[in-house]
């Protein structure tokens, strides 16, 4: 309809542009390349192909992958979380407990949960160890210690070396990581020791950090002196005669952790999953391999 005349017109060069639908004050003439709302210079995320809103980058919208596929993520492509310490806190934890029990209860809870190859404990009256199916042990053995002193140096390297690392893995990973590591320790320990000799403590799996902690420092160009110091010095204490430390335990943790280490920080994007939990799977392998060639030896 045509205005009638002398009624208000509207200012020439007057603007047309949309508002922001976030912003409803703010004028823009950029649109969400998902959901094609307009967006301002605030509310504008790069994307592949110009911009997105937040709501789509949360959501996910249209990408085709699931939400948590635009969230930040770790150097090894971990979710970050509010808490980057929280299963280091539970893993002390959960030594610190094993360790009252210990205390509590004395060495009948030990040499039930210890590592041990095959020996008669008389403690328990009865032969024991892996080789007679107790493949718990392999598992049990990296929550228990021997001396205050035992547990107080393990569980502050777990502190200092393992906090950091969960921050820079993500919580499954560590967790993985720190598993393979243990086990790898332990199996590395029944396949060598004596079968007659107990073997307790989570060095195994805290040299695992120790070498993904020097891979992943490796790989960020940080300098690697503190942390070969460290690991040179426990290696030194780890073959010094009169300290009876199962060397066989820090060996083995220290290669799993080196390996999955390299796998978590060097990884391509599109396979990274499955190199990083591949080389979990392999350590697991083979330290299942070492369980059953020892096993086979013992009976």
């Amino acid at each position: 309809m045509d205005q009638a005349p002398g009624s208000p017109q509207e200012p020439q060069g007057a603007s047309a542009l949309p508002r922001c639908y976030r912003h409803p004050d703010r004028e823009t003439g950029i649109s969400c390349t998902r959901c094609e709302r307009p967006i301002c210079p605030e509310c504008m995320i790069s994307a592949s192909v110009g911009f997105q809103c937040p709501e789509c980058v949360r959501e996910g919208s249209g990408t085709g992958h699931a939400p948590t596929a635009n969230q930040p993520r770790t150097v090894a492509g971990g979710a970050i979380t509010a808490d980057p310490r929280l299963l280091t806190k539970i893993l002390v934890g959960v030594n610190l407990a094993f360790f009252v029990v210990q205390l509590a209860v004395g060495d009948s809870f030990t040499d039930r949960f210890d590592l041990i190859g095959r020996a008669f404990v008389p403690e328990l009256g009865s032969v024991e160890g892996v080789a007679e199916g107790q493949w718990y042990r392999l598992v049990t053995a990296m929550f228990l210690h021997s001396s205050y002193m035992h547990i107080a140096f393990n569980m502050l390297s777990l502190w200092w070396i393992g906090g950091p690392l969960e921050a820079a893995f993500g919580r499954a990973r560590y967790l993985a990581l720190y598993g393979a590591s243990g086990i790898a320790g332990s199996a590395l320990t029944y396949l060598i020791a004596e079968p007659n000799q107990p073997s307790l403590g989570a060095s195994g799996a805290i040299f695992g950090l120790f070498g993904a902690t020097a891979v992943l420092m490796r790989r960020l160009n940080y300098d690697m002196r503190p942390v070969i110091a460290l690991l040179v010095i426990n290696l030194i204490i780890t073959f010094s005669p009169g300290f009876n430390i199962a060397w066989q335990a820090h060996v083995g943790g220290l290669v799993g952790g080196v390996i999955v280490g390299y796998a978590m920080v060097h990884a391509p994007r599109e396979r990274r999953n499955l190199i990083q939990y591949g080389s979990i799977a392999l350590i697991v392998l083979v330290s299942v391999v070492m369980v059953l060639v020892r096993t086979g030896q013992l009976t």
